[in-house]
């Protein structure tokens, strides 16, 4: 099993923990790429896929670093909206 597939499963397992470091690597490996806007963004990240011109936004974690479960599921619910998982 690929480290991709370990982390997809990861995110489909409701009582996995998830960090925002696998997170990223998630979506770098589905082609999305973060976007901050600028140092006044606070935590506020956005994650922009080109191609098909879909944005994941979403809040970074803190002060730890594992996603909240709301935060999961609604990247799950757009991953899978457009059939990327």
């Amino acid at each position: 099993m690929s480290k991709f597939e370990k982390v997809v499963a990861k995110f489909l397992d409701r009582k996995s923990v998830v960090t925002y470091k696998e997170l990223i690597f998630l979506l770098g490996q589905l082609g999305y790429v973060e976007k901050k806007k600028g140092k006044t963004s606070g935590s506020r990240v956005a994650f922009v896929k080109e191609d098909i011109q879909h944005i994941i936004r979403l809040h970074k974690p803190h002060p730890g670093n594992e996603l909240k479960d709301y935060m999961k599921r609604n990247v799950l619910d757009e991953l899978r909206n457009r059939n990327l998982i």
